[in-house]
């Protein structure tokens, strides 16, 4: 049987306390279980995982990840969105802690690029629901207006449905 989704992923970080700091007031996940200083397992808000995020201290010692530069690694997370609102929160709440570094039109996905603290970097995307792709959409990397993508298809519209959600049946 194949893998059918990311059940979680696991960070190391510097310093814990912070790393939980800027997932819960950024990212508005919630910590399942804390070890203050070592550890600390974060469940995203619509998540019935035990966890999805998991992050464990390697101390302030630590040099920054050369993934993508001089080795090889992971170069980011992306996670998902409902609505192009929570987005447009995201990515004032990034913007405001000098978190974000882009933003990004391809044109199944609206992203958003930021850095953590130990400057990790993630995606936050909101996904076009299937029936709103048009027939000639193609992968691009174009900038994000997100005022016009509001507008084009409304702050409250659920994504992804189709595409990482099943339709209703």
């Amino acid at each position: 049987m194949p893998v059918q989704r990311l059940n979680h992923a696991v960070l190391y970080v510097r310093d814990v306390d912070r790393s939980v700091a800027f997932y819960t007031e950024a990212l508005g996940f919630r910590v399942k279980v804390s070890m203050p200083g070592r550890a600390a397992f974060l469940q995203a808000e619509g998540s019935t995982n035990d966890h999805d995020l998991g992050l464990f201290a390697v101390g302030d010692g630590a040099g920054a990840s050369q993934a993508g530069r001089s080795t090889v690694g992971l170069y980011h997370l992306a996670w998902e969105v409902d609505t192009l609102a929570e987005l447009q929160r995201i990515q004032d709440v990034l913007r405001d802690n000098g978190s974000l570094v882009g933003a990004s039109d391809h044109g199944t996905t609206k992203a958003l690029y930021a850095r953590d603290p130990d400057g990790i970097e993630f995606e936050v995307s909101w996904l076009v629901p299937a029936d709103l792709i048009p027939a000639d959409v193609r992968m691009a990397t174009l900038p994000l207006d997100l005022d016009a993508e509001l507008a084009r298809y409304g702050a409250q519209t659920f994504g992804g449905i189709g595409v990482s959600v099943p339709a209703a049946r």
